[in-house]
């Protein structure tokens, strides 16, 4: 039987290393390649501005590439279960295809569609290929529970054996026999809109330093993995937060958003790493997608993962509900520098180093302001151009030392951290050049130099430039305190704080344990 099929495209915004579209053109006679923007997507308050850049850019791309092959993209506004069943019947569909997403708004999205798509008559396939494994096999595993250790998570895909290869994007001849029907009005109708159109402000983006789209994402890839002694010897944590141009690859986006195939990094950094001396993980680049798989398994396998309440594994934490304090931070005005600069570059450009996230979710959750990881989670899904749900929710846990990290005692400083690596202050005088003409001395701290140096800088500090929201030597002592006793609430036996040591990431042995009594109660 020829079908009439819809390749849902979501996250897997790309022709290579597709399962799903493959298998949409196996006894096709018309394809219709889709992409939905729904209301949830469409909720402006959620989504940056250079978020929208990127996914208009990557949508072109993709509709360039399928236009080379003689379809195109199909670009469709409302509800997924309100949409797709009008396609259905519209176009006579009998196949609909994507990829599987593990985010909770999705799987019940897709559960919808599916049960409406069999009321049509439509056959369902979808494909794993947004992660390097199958998420449901690793928590299978693991005896239906996910790892809650970076080195369980390890042994685990070890025992799985390495990820499956990328296969090759769909060429000419797997489209020989293949239609896209197509109107007159189609740009009318399924056009790709502009940011404009969309009712967006544009005036705040500056230059599109990390333009969206599959061809960028393989040039990019291409170009690193030319590097071969660089990507042998990568260690994440040696990287800087501050450096004037990235330090790691930034092709986090590209992988958020399906324009650049996890599996085919993957496979291409086997190939450099074949017959050279290399790192390992968890610092390696092989180590960061692990790190990507290891949230991804979290999420999946508990509950209210991107929540404080209900969720098993965080610790439940006083915080403070100070809206002033939230928007300070936000907005790029706690009176640290080395903050507000990450805070600014994060509003313009989408991007921030992963020790810069560190610290300003350090700054706002235990260190100093005391204000929940959720709100910062929020805020960094709505700026981040990588801003992945499972990694996100994951991230914040860590950093505010409520889930999978535990030496809360360890804390950032926002004048001493950013100074390791960039005495003179270049990074601060970029982002924050309201502050450029402080000598390198004060750059970090402004409020401590004197008032005639403030005035040949041309920045007054209570006036041009606020004064420190709060003083760090003393309310990062109380918090700690307060960390204290929110662990001590936890559990009899997760009062102790493990021994403090060296490295970053740590084992928790005693959430398992945790998660192992809740589910004997249950």
């Amino acid at each position: 039987m020829a079908h009439t099929c819809i390749h849902w495209f979501r996250k897997g915004l790309r022709l290579h290393d597709n399962p799903a579209l493959m298998a949409a053109l196996k006894d096709c006679k018309q394809l219709y390649p889709v992409f939905i923007l729904d209301p949830y997507l469409l909720n402006k308050a959620c989504v940056g501005i250079n978020r929208w850049r990127f996914l208009i850019g990557a949508l072109k791309d993709l509709d360039g590439s399928l236009r080379k092959l003689n379809s195109r993209l199909f670009v469709v506004r409302g509800k997924s279960e309100d949409v797709l069943p009008k396609l259905f019947t519209k176009w006579k569909v009998t196949r609909l295809t994507y990829e599987y997403d593990t985010e909770p708004y999705s799987l019940q999205r897709d559960s919808k569609v599916t049960s409406l798509a069999k009321e049509h008559g439509v056959e369902v396939i979808y494909k794993v290929s947004h992660t390097l494994y199958n998420i449901d096999r690793i928590i299978e595993e693991n005896n239906g529970k996910p790892p809650l250790t970076y080195t369980k998570l390890q042994a685990i895909v070890k025992t799985i054996g390495p990820p499956k290869r990328p296969i090759p994007a769909p060429t000419m001849d797997d489209m020989k026999d293949v239609k896209t029907p197509s109107s007159e009005n189609h740009k009318k109708e399924y056009g790709i809109p502009t940011l404009e159109e969309l009712g967006l402000d544009t005036a705040p983006l500056g230059e599109d330093l990390f333009p969206g789209g599959e061809q960028e994402a393989l040039r990019r890839l291409d170009e690193h993995m030319k590097r071969t002694k660089w990507v042998c010897s990568f260690e994440k944590p040696q990287t800087s937060p501050n450096s004037l141009s990235p330090s790691t690859t930034v092709l986090s986006p590209y992988v958020t958003f399906g324009c650049l195939s996890v599996r085919t990094f993957w496979w291409r950094l086997t190939e450099v790493y074949r017959g050279n001396k290399h790192s390992d993980p968890p610092v390696s680049l092989h180590g960061q997608l692990l790190w990507r798989e290891f949230f991804y398994t979290a999420s999946l396998g508990i509950p209210n993962f991107n929540k404080m309440e209900g969720n098993s594994v965080c610790t439940q934490v006083d915080w403070d509900t100070n809206p002033d304090y939230l928007a300070a931070w936000r907005e790029a005005r706690t009176g640290y520098p080395f903050i507000d600069a990450i805070m600014t570059q994060l509003r313009q450009e989408g991007w921030i180093h992963h020790l810069a996230r560190h610290a300003v979710a350090c700054f706002l959750t235990r260190g100093d302001l005391w204000i929940s990881w959720e709100e910062g989670q929020k805020v960094f899904e709505q700026l981040l151009l990588d801003g992945d749900w499972a990694l996100n929710a994951g991230n914040w846990q860590w950093l505010s030392a409520s889930t999978f990290f535990h030496q809360y005692f360890r804390v950032y400083s926002p004048v001493a951290f950013g100074k390791k690596t960039d005495k003179n202050g270049d990074y601060i005088r970029k982002y924050l050049p309201l502050l450029k003409k402080f000598p390198a001395e004060y750059i970090y701290e402004p409020w401590k130099a004197p008032r005639s140096i403030q005035q040949a800088a041309g920045c007054i500090v209570g006036k041009d430039y606020p004064h420190p929201i709060v003083q760090h030597e003393v309310i990062s002592k109380k918090n700690i305190q307060r960390m204290k006793l929110a662990y001590a609430k936890r559990s009899p036996d997760t009062t102790e704080s493990p021994s403090k040591s060296k490295g970053v990431k740590r084992k928790a042995p005693s959430i398992i344990e945790m998660i192992k009594k809740k589910a004997k109660v249950k």
